[in-house]
């Protein structure tokens, strides 16, 4: 193993909860989490050799984690995926939950689901406490943009968990 790998095996490992946290918001299903994380890690892999270091590479991650969840999502096979499947075969299946930690956790991974990618992508930047300026970095927008668009999201996703809760 070269040294140039093995780095970045190291620096995958040390933030592997991104791609993990990542996974989970954009795919519903645990086949389909493990496909996009394997994903992931490919696509950084090919890009290592392009990260100069001008930022953290936490920031590198997150944003090639993202952009390659966007694409997965919208891949050619997941549309003819989705085209062939019910609606009921696409949600999370009910599991054995009796921890209201769990159950409140799965609520809002089924509701982060039913979001638009950049309201995934914002939702996560403020799961994972970005500041404004840096969300705005990341999205290449401006930082009172990503603040509205962020409200936004949080209000629909806080719409989507009440709807829920109604429901049960």
């Amino acid at each position: 193993m070269s040294s140039l790998e093995k780095e970045f095996l190291d620096k995958i490992e040390k933030h592997k909860g991104v791609i993990f946290k990542i996974s989970k918001m954009y795919m519903d299903n645990q086949d389909d989490q493990n496909d996009l994380y394997q994903e992931i890690i490919y696509q950084a892999w090919k890009s290592y050799g392009d990260f100069q270091g001008r930022s953290d590479f936490s920031t590198w991650l997150y944003r090639t984690a993202l952009n390659t969840a966007i694409v997965f999502l919208r891949s050619e096979k997941k549309r003819s995926f989705i085209q062939n499947q019910s609606f009921d075969n696409l949600n999370v299946h009910q599991e054995n939950y009796n921890d209201s930690y769990d159950v409140n956790m799965k609520m809002m991974y089924d509701a982060i689901h039913q979001l638009s990618s950049i309201d995934k992508a914002l939702i996560f930047f403020f799961l994972e406490d970005f500041p404004g300026k840096e969300i705005a970095n990341q999205l290449g927008i401006t930082e009172g943009n990503a603040r509205v668009k962020l409200n936004r999201a949080k209000m629909r996703l806080k719409e989507i968990i009440e709807k829920q809760r109604n429901i049960l």
